[in-house]
């Protein structure tokens, strides 16, 4: 059977793409291997109406409400492999060896976290170690808080923190690698470094207590923002040879566009703003612009 689209990424922008496609009576199968990169966090934050909701709750009742849509159709699997075949239309093979064919594709896998090989780092990570101040800065805000980072992506996180709290040293787990000027700035607004290597977090219940150091004195923290970047969770966007930026997300144009016809890429895999309400905008956008090119196509 040819579906009119392919989703992989059951997550927010997945899911959302889904729901407008349904609603515009397209055949459409979702994929998802039910691991999204927020599933650690007690709640997602920043989206109106939402706002404090856990994310396997939010994922439970987009699946929920995408039932009313017949023509939509969410899977556990995990695809493995996915072409654009000389007709233009597109090819994915799951792992169990499923085949299933689409005239579009959206990819919606998102990104992983790069999380230091620490003690404690992965057990507190989404409780108390964040990688988003605007997601969880609030619930921690004038607290005393630790930046994981080097270089100027480090000290420049640290600076954005001030929004949340005064009270904020950088952890650069080894020589810095900051510029002497951006060192200045650090100390001008009171974040203090420190370059020892760190030895382990260790917290209580989830909550971060202590940072130890292998050599010097251990610093008591309430919480984590780190900055050590990130990867794509699939590795089907390089096969199909998208372009990635700097950043290693992919290069989208308008609507999620990529430079090849019929591919588009919605998410975390996609924008440098990775909030879970602007993911499902993206997604939305895609479906959009995926629903328009199949009318141009089906119209004589």
């Amino acid at each position: 059977m040819m579906h009119d689209v392919i989703i992989v990424g059951g997550g927010p922008a997945g899911l959302s793409a889904a729901l407008m496609l349904g609603r515009c009576r397209r055949s459409v199968m979702v994929f998802d291997t039910r691991a999204p990169r927020n599933a650690a966090s007690h709640a997602l934050h920043g989206y109106l109406t939402r706002d404090g909701t856990p994310p396997g709750e939010f994922l439970r009742l987009a699946r929920e409400q995408l039932a009313t849509y017949t023509t939509v159709e969410v899977c556990d699997g995990e695809v493995v492999e996915a072409e654009c075949q000389a007709d233009g239309r597109f090819r994915v093979e799951l792992s169990d060896g499923q085949q299933f064919r689409s005239r579009k594709l959206l990819l919606a896998t998102g990104v992983c976290d790069n999380l230091p090989d620490i003690p404690g780092f992965k057990e507190l990570y989404g409780r108390s170690v964040f990688h988003c101040p605007y997601c969880d800065g609030w619930e921690v805000r004038d607290q005393p808080i630790a930046i994981y980072g080097k270089g100027e992506r480090g000290a420049g996180l640290a600076l954005e923190l001030v929004a949340w709290s005064r009270d904020l040293v950088l952890c650069s787990d080894g020589p810095s690698e900051i510029e002497p000027e951006s060192l200045e700035r650090l100390a001008r607004n009171g974040i203090r470094v420190r370059e020892e290597p760190v030895a382990a977090l260790e917290g209580n219940e989830g909550v971060l207590a202590t940072i130890v150091f292998r050599d010097g004195p251990p610093l008591p923290r309430r919480a984590l923002f780190f900055t050590t970047g990130q990867y794509q969770r699939s590795s089907l966007l390089e096969r199909l040879g998208c372009e990635f930026n700097d950043k290693g997300t992919v290069r989208t144009g308008k609507y999620e566009t990529t430079h090849i016809s019929g591919l588009f890429v919605a998410g975390d895999a996609s924008r440098k703003v990775q909030w879970v309400v602007v993911a499902a905008a993206e997604g939305a956008e895609a479906a959009f612009a995926i629903n328009t090119d199949l009318l141009k196509e089906d119209l004589r």
